[in-house]
């Protein structure tokens, strides 16, 4: 018996991540690009479908919405998606805290998997950032340094974010105490007895990340570097695909890959 395809909106369909999701998608098997949205008007279609704006009709038949867009427009699908029970999967990053709180307050009634980073690795890195954090102690400082392309606007990215929360579980800290400085473009930064960030935007790096702990005597370093930007798109059609099954609830990548 052959299953159902799972009928997907992209939101910011002319972005990026757009972009490489609508390919992704059209060589998966398992789904279908029901809609595509964007914030204009556009009279082309894209993949055999015309894009339409956030809107009811545009959600209407599709199974999973997947938003990787700006915080503004995100919370517009979210408050569309509620209202049709539709569920979502979001990479969008850069969210206030007020935002990050109305994301969860929907959460309560739609299943929403976010992730400042869909890919695998990434999340991987996370887990051992915090089991390291937790094995070090507190006598090792830590700060964490990124690299970006130069179109990034948000700094530091939500990955050096999550990366640094990783580091904030391991010591049994809340995260929000955690945060140090943010630097921007810096070739060297100190460590510090909070987390210290350096974002480096440059040229066209789809992205590096890099952990480092000190003790002043020895420094242990934990690093991602992708090179494809097609990896998040495929970490994001998992987390569709492992959503759609799911009852309402804020869910991670880390759900998702079944750690601890």
């Amino acid at each position: 018996m052959k299953s159902r395809l799972i009928k997907l909106t992209i939101t910011g369909c002319l972005g990026r991540m757009g972009q490489q999701l609508i390919k992704a998608s059209n060589k998966n098997k398992g789904f279908s690009i029901n809609s595509l949205t964007e914030y204009k008007k556009i009279n082309k279609k894209i993949s055999g479908v015309r894009p339409q704006q956030n809107t009811e009709s545009a959600f209407k038949n599709t199974d999973v919405i997947i938003d990787f867009t700006v915080p503004k427009c995100t919370l517009e699908v979210l408050k569309i998606a509620t209202k049709l029970r539709k569920k979502i999967v979001i990479g969008t990053t850069g969210f206030t805290k007020k935002e990050e709180k109305i994301i969860k307050n929907y959460s309560k009634k739609i299943p929403i998997l976010k992730a400042g980073n869909m890919s695998l690795g990434i999340n991987l890195l996370m887990y051992l950032a915090e089991i390291t954090s937790r094995s070090l102690g507190n006598k090792y400082l830590s700060k964490i340094n990124e690299m970006h392309h130069k179109h990034k606007k948000d700094y530091p990215s939500g990955t050096a974010l999550m990366l640094g929360k990783g580091i904030a579980v391991g010591k049994n800290k809340k995260f929000s105490n955690m945060i140090g400085r943010k630097f921007l473009n810096m070739k060297n930064f100190p460590y510090g007895k909070k987390i210290n960030f350096n974002s480096i935007r440059k040229g066209e790096i789809i992205g590096e990340h890099e952990i480092l702990f000190s003790s002043g005597k020895e420094i242990i370093k934990l690093n991602h570097e992708a090179f494809d930007r097609s990896l998040y798109s495929e970490g994001a059609l998992s987390a569709a695909n492992w959503i759609v099954n799911k009852k309402p609830g804020l869910y991670s990548m880390r759900d998702l890959m079944n750690f601890e």
